[in-house]
């Protein structure tokens, strides 16, 4: 049973002093006839301040009053996007009162990217909240390591389960086996910002209609320095660009801007809780590089493959571009992206230089390439200038 404590009362009445309260069903005024309380199960006019003190204190509608308190006086309306997310949490906004006290004693559960957020009601109204990983759903705390302070999110979030540095905070590789278990609601926000930076403040802004989106042909016009030639990339690649990177398999967040106001783009955008706003700086940096890429002309390059290589090799892209290689076992010799199955390709198909089929990928100096003309060169090639697809512009 929650309980009504003196000082959520007293906070009730210095607040009713100076406007009406009302909130999620209650309401309280004070006039020259006494208090007035109503909530969908109870109505009281011309109270005195004993008598109201006394109302308050009912059964039905306790609950009120302790909402009320939690949300007025604990969490406050100063911090806007962070009240918004722990509305959202309970679903304030969809539930009356009683109903949501009786889910939160259960826990009420909140998927934010990859990490679950459980909320629970306390004695006196208050709220808690716990946050782990969602692989993570349904183990005892003493099986993860568990952590108080929201800072702490930074250092599990850095680096995957190989201990790579994650350099995109929202990809759908964060660690499991840890545990917060016990959160205000203040805390629990931070936690969340820390893991995902900006996703609740872009969330809420969204979902009040405010959100500032900017598309990739004014990020791309901004660009200076060494990143300004991603203002060349063709409206093509930037499709392919936004199909390589911005997708729930690659990036947790949903993709809200397009190619600019005018022009979406075709790639799918996503299904995250949570939206981007604007290419990040990873999508950009990769952007340079395609730009680059992009600038190389086609040639013709003729192999000979079985019909089983020629899927084999499509097979190994695909596994790679789905990161699906670690599920491959040796065993596997029926799937192309195989290990042993590669190497015997490698074997086979490709000359002590690398080159598939023995056929170079530039023609050698002097030599009269079949598919074109001695004019007919590549502009990236050994002319003196430094070579645009070296290591340097990853």
């Amino acid at each position: 049973m929650t309980d009504v404590r003196d000082e959520q009362v007293d906070a009730l009445l210095d607040r009713v002093a100076e406007r009406p309260v009302e909130l999620d069903g209650l309401r309280v005024t004070d006039d020259d006839d006494g208090y007035a309380l109503e909530t969908p199960d109870e109505s009281h006019d011309g109270l005195s301040e004993p008598e109201l003190r006394e109302a308050v204190r009912s059964d039905h509608v306790v609950p009120y009053i302790t909402n009320w308190y939690f949300w007025e006086e604990a969490i406050g309306r100063r911090g806007r996007h962070r009240r918004a997310f722990l509305r959202h949490a309970e679903a304030a906004d969809e539930h009356p009162v009683p109903e949501r006290y009786d889910a939160l004693r259960s826990g009420l559960e909140t998927e934010w990217g990859e990490v679950v957020v459980t909320a629970t009601l306390g004695a006196d109204g208050h709220r808690r909240y716990e946050i782990r990983h969602v692989d993570d759903a349904g183990v005892d705390h003493d099986e993860l390591d568990a952590y108080h302070d929201p800072l702490s999110a930074r250092e599990l979030s850095t680096y995957d389960e190989r201990g790579r540095y994650r350099p995109l905070r929202t990809a759908p590789s964060l660690v499991s086996g840890w545990v917060f278990p016990d959160l205000d609601g203040r805390d629990a926000v931070e936690t969340l910002d820390t893991i995902y930076p900006a996703s609740i403040a872009n969330w809420n802004l969204e979902r009040e209609g405010d959100l500032d989106v900017t598309h990739w042909r004014e990020t791309a016009e901004r660009q200076t320095g060494i990143y300004d030639v991603v203002e060349e990339l063709p409206p093509d690649a930037v499709d392919w660009l936004a199909e390589a990177c911005c997708v729930d398999s690659q990036c947790l967040k949903r993709r809200e801007w397009q190619y600019d106001a005018d022009h979406d783009l075709e790639a799918d955008g996503g299904t995250g809780a949570f939206p981007c706003r604007e290419p990040c700086s990873l999508v950009v940096a990769a952007a340079r590089k395609w730009t680059k890429l992009e600038e190389e002309e086609t040639r013709t390059y003729e192999f000979e493959l079985t019909p089983s290589e020629k899927e084999q090799i499509e097979a190994i892209v695909d596994a790679v571009a789905d990161d699906r290689i670690d599920e491959i076992r040796e065993a596997d010799v029926y799937e192309g992206a195989n290990r042993y199955r590669t190497r015997f390709l490698r074997a086979k198909r490709f000359d002590e230089a690398g080159n598939l089929a023995g056929v170079a990928t530039e023609p050698e100096e002097g030599h009269h390439d079949d598919h074109g003309d001695d004019g007919d060169r590549d502009d990236h090639g050994d002319d003196g200038d430094h070579d645009d697809h070296s290591d340097r512009d990853d």
